[in-house]
Formats: structure tokens, sequence, C-alpha cells
């Protein structure tokens, strides 16, 4: 089954990731970083993408427009992060802020409902572009009252007109029947705002193990694949150096391929010997 890679089709998390490191890698040595010309930066950008992964198509202007693209979902998550810490309220765990994070990115990622890119966010989270630097104080959004307000206007100092067809009650309400009232309703509210603060969080526990499975199906692709590429950059090797025409060569070169030869041979042997036990056994 041909690889994404070598179609130079849709992106893989692997190379998403491998282009995050290389740009950080360049843009930000503290030799030539900042004084590094555009073309020149893309040109070392895609050297050191291809060293991460080796028989690459994706072309220099690939990576620049792919670049343009993850630097803007980056800058979001970002910002969207930031507003989470900020407005998570006070003994809320990382669970709950990377659900208000994922709420605050859908409100505003131009049509993406949710971040998924977070494998790159780990690689440039620390640089100076995406370091998330708290601004003021912790605010709380969507604050839930323990009970309900008693300063709204009771119906007994509203003073029904005389002429209203509403029958009026005989006796007015004793203090002792308010009080109990009262007491009723502020019950009543506080079970309301238990179960709901329950259902929220039945939520957020099942949110949170998508993301958990998500992520875990993404590392087992992402160590895949790599596993993949390094054998097709083995085998590719290992023929070109089988093929390789040594017939002008000094004789120290030769000898050297030589080795090289039976160093293949050797590993060749080893792997279909192993393949062999495996079957036996």
């Amino acid at each position: 089954m041909a690889s994404s890679i070598e179609t130079g089709g849709a992106w893989s998390t692997m190379e998403d990731v491998s282009l995050c490191e290389a740009w950080l890698q360049v843009c930000h040595c503290p030799v030539t970083g900042n004084e590094m010309k555009f073309f020149h930066m893309w040109k070392k950008i895609h050297a050191e993408f291809c060293e991460k992964i080796p028989g690459s198509t994706r072309t220099e202007m690939a990576l620049s427009s792919r670049w343009k693209i993850l630097n803007k979902e980056l800058g979001k998550w970002r910002d969207a992060l930031s507003k989470a810490m900020e407005n998570c309220r006070s003994g809320e765990n990382r669970t709950n802020e990377m659900i208000q994070a994922q709420m605050w990115f859908g409100a505003t990622g131009g049509g993406k409902k949710s971040f998924n890119h977070h494998e790159c966010w780990d690689v440039v989270k620390y640089c100076k572009r995406f370091i998330i630097i708290p601004t003021g104080p912790p605010v709380v959004l969507n604050e839930t009252p323990l009970r309900n307000s008693m300063t709204s206007e009771s119906p007994l100092d509203s003073p029904m007109s005389e002429d209203s067809p509403i029958e009026k009650e005989p006796r007015p309400i004793g203090r002792k029947a308010a009080k109990a009232k009262k007491a009723g309703n502020s019950s009543n509210s506080n079970s309301k705002f238990l179960e709901e603060i329950a259902r929220q969080n039945a939520i957020r526990i099942e949110l949170e193990q998508k993301r958990q499975d998500n992520e875990m199906a993404i590392q087992a692709e992402f160590s895949r694949e790599r596993e993949y590429l390094h054998k097709k950059h083995m085998e590719k090797t290992d023929r070109e150096t089988m093929a390789m025409d040594t017939s002008h060569m000094s004789p120290e070169t030769k000898q050297f391929w030589k080795l090289e030869r039976r160093d293949v041979m050797r590993r060749k042997r080893l792997f279909q010997d192993d393949g062999l036990a495996t079957r036996i056994g």
C-alpha cells in the first residue's frame, strides 16, 4: 500500500510534526535564525524536513503552504488555551481547561469545530511565537448561583388594583409559611444545580475519554508510518549498495563496498532465519 507521503497527497500527522520540528530548528537557531532571508529559510527547512522523512516528494512551496495553515491553527489554539486558563474556575483540572479551550477554538476556528494538531502543539508550545503568557487575574464565566436571588420583588410588595379581576387571597401568608416556602425553593434550586453539575461532569469525562482514544490511535498510526518509512529507506539503501559498480574504484574503496555488501547479506540472512524460526516455533 502506498503511503500518502510518497504520493504527495494529504498530509499525515508525522509530516506535520516533522515540518514543525524543522521550522523550529531553523527559525529559532540562536546563530542564524534572526538574520536569514525568506528564500534561504525555506531551503533549510526543506533540507531538515527531508532528513526527518527520507524519500519525501514535498517541495519547498508545499512546505510553506502547509505551514501557513498550521501556523494559523496553532495561533488560534494558543489564544483558545490562554482564554481557557484565564476563565477556568479555581480547583478545576486540566481536562476542564482543555474542554473550554476546544469550545473557544470552535467558536473562533473559522469553520473548524475542534483542534486536532496536538502533536504539533507539543513541538512549538514553548517557542516565542506560541508561548502562553498570563495577561491578567482569572475571571469566571457563566457562574451559576447556588440559590435563587432573594432581591426579586415579592408579589406581596406589589399592591393590586382594587379593580383587578384577579381574586384576592383572603389572608396574606404568614412569616413562618413564607420562610418555609423560601427554604423549599432554595432546596429545589440546589438539587437542580447539583444535577446539572453531575451531567456536565459526565459529558466532560466522555469527551476526555474520546480525546485520549483518538490520541492513542494517532500515536499508533504515527509509529506504524515511521516504521514503514524506515524500512523502505533501508531497502532502498541496500539495493543501491548491492548494485554499486566498483570496477573503476581503488582497492581500498572496493574493499569498503565489499564489506558493506557482506553486511547487507548478513542482515538479510538473519531476517530470513528469524522468520523461519518464528514459523517453526
